[in-house]
């Protein structure tokens, strides 16, 4: 209840801040719905005994896991590998099993540092609700401790800037699991167009 307080509090402070749409978990500041684990059955259609992998299938799983590599050049990693090795339903399944662990495991470490990065917002917000509160009290006094008010207001500006600034990385945090997901629902596409008709 304290924490949900505290996102309107964000919202009262800094208009411009997009904050959750739900607030059931109120460590999730994202606009984007929290889904923490993705599902390899929606994903790839066949079932897949697990096997474990060559050193080339690996290699390439590791390659396809790697955010820089564009689709196009991922293709073309495929379709390198595939000259060398007949496409198979099992192989190529346990492939993309292994690039979905990979980037399924770094995905979850990024929601949950997507919350820590939420309560360390709103320890920020509390430290400068309580700035302005002793702000106020200050300056209401008959002879003001002009020095602490001083000292008080720079503390202020400087924590409203982190603030501020770490919200604006907020949209490319929160968008950063959604192209996770994409990129392993595009290495199943290109997987699934190698295999055996």
């Amino acid at each position: 209840m304290m924490k949900a307080m505290h996102l309107g509090l964000l919202v009262a402070l800094f208009p411009g801040l997009s904050v959750a749409a739900d607030f059931s978990d109120p460590d999730w500041p994202c606009i984007q719905r929290k889904v923490e684990n993705l599902s390899a059955g929606l994903m790839w259609p066949h079932p897949v005994p697990p096997a474990p992998l060559t050193p080339e299938a690996e290699e390439l799983a590791a390659v396809l896991a790697l955010r820089r590599v564009s689709l196009e050049e991922a293709e073309t990693h495929i379709r390198t590998f595939l000259e060398q090795q007949a496409a198979d339903e099992q192989l190529l399944g346990n492939v993309f099993h292994a690039v979905f662990d990979k980037l399924s495991a770094d995905r979850l470490r990024l929601i949950g540092g997507i919350a820590r990065y939420s309560r360390s917002q709103i320890a920020l917000t509390e430290k400068i609700e309580a700035e302005r509160i002793e702000m106020a009290k200050l300056t209401a006094e008959k002879a003001p401790d002009f020095d602490r008010i001083d000292k008080l207001e720079e503390e202020m500006d400087w924590n409203e800037r982190i603030f501020l600034d770490r919200s604006r990385a907020l949209t490319y945090v929160c968008e950063t699991p959604v192209l996770i997901e994409k990129r392993v629902y595009a290495v199943a596409q290109l997987l699934l167009k190698h295999l055996p008709q």
